[in-house]
């Protein structure tokens, strides 16, 4: 790819509305590499060795369904060594160190079970990239998946290639995608509930937001509970909070997003 290119996809990605532009211009791009198979996590919950709940964070994939199940809802990818190397570092590897600690028999047993079980779906080599983080509680790394008929040793041609591009891409996709709201059905909510909290927020009373809103107090305390609920806390005040952390309020209009994994 040229650097002009490169350079309008990169601004293409950064100026994305949405987080299934943003994903679908990325993904796109490393298809055309080699890796038409991409998996992305991301939480603002991490919590000791846990993502959190899983309802919060934002899992991407253009696996198959079957697969995409497997390894997100079923927390496969928990058990993978590259997933334990991301947990604990910020940059980026190919998946050879993987197969040459698996031939000399330096993964867990657990790991080793993984590297069998990823080989028999027709998932052997690849890359992952693990993003720096501002914050001691996010999270977020993408692996992408070799086509099949991809070695190691191609993809080291690839990375070697192709790895400045490869780079500015995936970071560029996660800056933006860190950006814009998290839409998850397990944690949507109506407009006059995030009109509520944005009230809330500004530090208005529930009598002074029931006269902005033109409804009754009793209504305000309605969309305050809904809200609550649809975001799995117990305060008005984490409501806020976790609100803000996932974008879900203070937000321009954009396109409803794609069904994420799982």
């Amino acid at each position: 790819m040229s650097g002009s290119t490169l350079l309008k996809l990169l601004i293409g990605v950064a100026e994305a509305t949405s987080i299934d532009d943003a994903w679908t211009l990325a993904t796109g791009h490393f298809a055309t590499l080699g890796f038409s198979r991409v998996n992305y996590g991301f939480t603002r919950f991490r919590h000791l060795r846990t993502i959190g709940d899983p309802d919060d964070a934002l899992f991407l994939t253009t696996c198959d369904a079957d697969y995409a199940k497997r390894y997100f809802r079923g927390g496969f990818y928990a058990r993978t060594p590259v997933f334990r190397w991301a947990e604990h570092n910020s940059g980026a590897c190919t998946w050879k160190w993987v197969k040459d600690a698996y031939e000399a028999g330096r993964l867990t047993a657990e790991e080793a079970e993984s590297v069998r079980q990823n080989v028999a779906m027709g998932v052997n080599a690849g890359i992952t990239v693990s993003f720096p983080e501002a914050s001691a509680r996010a999270k977020g790394a993408m692996g992408l998946l070799a086509d099949p008929g991809l070695d190691h040793d191609a993809v080291e041609r690839i990375w070697a290639a192709h790895q400045d591009e490869i780079l500015a891409l995936a970071h560029v996709m996660h800056l933006r995608i860190v950006q814009l709201p998290h839409l998850a059905r397990a944690r949507a909510l109506s407009p006059r509930q995030r009109e509520a909290l944005e009230w809330v927020a500004d530090g208005k009373t529930t009598q002074d937001v029931a006269l902005l809103m033109g409804v009754s107090p009793a209504m305000v305390e309605k969309h305050l509970r809904l809200a609550r609920e649809a975001l799995a806390v117990e305060t008005t005040a984490q409501a806020v909070a976790k609100g803000a952390l996932l974008n879900m309020i203070f937000q321009r209009p954009t396109q409803p997003q794609a069904q994420a994994a799982g």
